[in-house]
């Protein structure tokens, strides 16, 4: 799925929910990083991955001031932030590996991104930023990334690259659609763009879930966000009325009729937030135009693939004395006098949380880890009753380089049927070759290629088949097969299935069972109008929750966010606002 961007200003208004910085570190602690029963140390190698080295025991004390659960994104901007403000933390993972959905796997020297593979605004700095840039600009770690500008489309209307930027998508849309299409979206643009300065008002990581926002935000950025308003006019500060509003409904105050401008805009919030205009805030697609629509914007892949991000969040909590213990699966989460005091291992180690406990699992994954009788009923029926969103197909292959052409490009989307809608199961599939960017991702003369069908894939197809059994292996094989054309398409005559020296093919199953994600779910399905993401607090104190369950929801810059906000919240204001002036914003 294509990283989802953040606004700014939907932040503030739900609080509930640049070059090198010279940074003044506190005085560092001691740091380590371990895998539980009979595990391996990480440590951070030059080219920024990371190796093993043999260690038993949980690192440190059995105990911290804020123990964290999980180590997806979420989970690590939280952690890695906690360490930055001096708290004692630790990072307890169920895996062998960091990074939750973000983790990168080796099988035969190809190096597979597990997930998130369409980035932007990962090196940019500034009040603007992307909330990861800010959490990574925080902690004093920078994330080389290749730069690319345009992706592969494959549409029932023919197949074109699609170009970002100002002017370049008028020259796509006058030779692939029609003059009319070209009048709307100018239309678009000219309304929305003036409402970027709003969407962008406030820096992700200024906001916190507690009164203290009032100062961290509403103070310190109340003159940008008054001057964004008045530049906008009155036509454009009404139009920033409807920030929090669907965008389908700017869409239809603008009478855009046209079927490509209709069926690409949903496209576009398909691919930043895994459903269509009708349901994403507006705010979130008006930050996107402004990234991407805006003269010298480009895309950004980083260099090591998305294991690189990892890597600099868990270089970032080491720097800071954090600690982050592997294959240390936690049972439950424990409860004493109606608070959250620490978590149960599953080797049956209890560890103490003085300050807090942080779920990065997903709202229904962490109800589980809860005792019945501690949950009022009434916030166990909300979350069971929260629609979820379908789940993924996968599939990863390396293969020779030879025969395909040299200009291929990283990604390509392929959409079978407009008319079924872009978030039909069986029809838009998402392909990314990061090797022609980043080259060591795979040997030598060789592609590593991910393709995949993101939160339309139905679990009920899926529940309770033996992952070993003849039906399930046929199943994979006849659900993976649209994958598999699309893969063809993309690639030309050159490519070859039969050639590929790495085949894996990846089922809900796979994503539940590797993932540890409920129903192999890609999150919850929260349409924008229709209700609103959770805050961080729980009714249970000290228990806080963070990640796509939690505002402001999918994707890798709002799980950031998210991290940043519970973190954030767990220090006091004079703390937070030392942060922002370190980092200049």
């Amino acid at each position: 799925m294509a990283v989802g961007v953040v606004p700014n200003f939907v932040k503030f208004l739900n609080p509930a929910s640049v070059g090198p910085t010279t940074l003044r570190f506190p005085t560092h602690r001691k740091s380590v990083v371990a895998r539980n029963s009979n595990a391996r140390e990480l440590s951070s190698s030059a080219a920024g991955s990371l190796s093993v080295k043999d260690k038993n025991a949980l690192p440190g004390k059995p105990e911290a001031d804020v123990v964290v659960i999980g180590s997806g994104i979420g989970g690590l901007s939280c952690a890695a932030l906690l360490a930055r403000y001096q708290q004692d933390v630790l990072l307890l993972e169920s895996h062998d590996l960091p990074g939750g959905a973000a983790h990168s796997f080796d099988i035969k020297g190809y190096k597979f991104d597990s997930g998130p593979s369409l980035f932007s605004g990962l090196q940019s700095r500034g009040p603007q930023a992307n909330p990861l840039a800010q959490v990574l600009d925080a902690l004093g770690e920078s994330l080389p990334c290749a730069t690319y500008d345009s992706w592969m489309v494959y549409i029932p209307e023919g197949e074109f690259l699609s170009r970002i930027g100002p002017t370049e998508f008028f020259k796509d849309l006058e030779k692939y659609a029609s003059p009319n299409a070209v009048r709307e979206w100018k239309k678009l643009l000219d309304a929305i763009l003036p409402l970027s300065g709003a969407a962008m008002a406030l820096p992700p990581l200024s906001i916190r879930g507690d009164l203290g926002v009032i100062s961290t935000a509403g103070a310190r950025y109340a003159p940008s966000l008054l001057k964004s308003f008045i530049q906008m006019g009155p036509q454009g500060a009404l139009g920033a009325t409807k920030l929090l509003r669907p965008f389908s409904e700017i869409i239809d105050s603008l009478e855009l009729k046209d079927p490509f401008i209709r069926n690409w805009v949903d496209l576009l919030s398909f691919l930043l937030a895994g459903v269509k205009t009708n349901g994403i805030l507006s705010a979130e697609m008006i930050y996107m135009f402004a990234e991407w629509y805006k003269p010298g914007c480009c895309l950004e892949y980083p260099l090591d693939g998305s294991a690189a991000i990892v890597d600099a969040l868990v270089r970032g909590l080491k720097k800071f004395g954090g600690r982050l213990s592997l294959n240390s699966h936690v049972e439950n989460i424990v409860v004493e006098n109606d608070r959250a005091i620490g978590v149960k291992l599953r080797s049956g180690q209890f560890i103490r949380a003085k300050k807090a406990v942080v779920s990065n699992a997903s709202m229904w994954d962490t109800l589980k880890l809860l005792p019945k009788e501690a949950v009022p009923k009434s916030y166990a029926e909300r979350i069971n009753k929260t629609p979820q969103c379908e789940s993924f197909m996968h599939l990863h292959l390396g293969f020779d380089a030879e025969g395909i052409r040299k200009d291929l490009g990283i990604h390509h989307i392929v959409v079978n049927d407009w008319e079924r809608g872009v978030d039909a199961d069986q029809n838009v599939v998402l392909i990314s070759v990061p090797s022609v960017l980043s080259p060591n991702l795979a040997p030598p003369g060789k592609h590593v290629l991910h393709a995949y069908m993101p939160g339309t894939e139905p679990f009920e197809l899926w529940e309770g088949l033996d992952r070993r059994s003849p039906e399930y292996r046929n199943l994979k094989a006849a659900r993976s097969e649209v994958m598999w054309k699309a893969v063809e398409r993309a690639l030309g005559p050159g490519f070859s299935r039969d050639k590929c020296e790495v085949k894996l093919v990846g089922s809900p199953l796979t994503h539940q069972r590797f993932l540890r994600r409920n129903r192999g779910t890609y999150g919850p399905a929260i349409e924008a109008g229709k209700g609103t993401f959770p805050g961080h607090s729980t009714p249970i104190p000290q228990l806080y929750c963070c990640g796509d369950s939690t505002f402001p929801g999918i994707g890798v810059p709002a799980v950031a966010a998210s991290g940043a906000i519970v973190a954030n919240s767990l220090v006091s204001v004079s703390q937070h606002s030392q942060l922002l002036d370190a980092i200049g914003i």
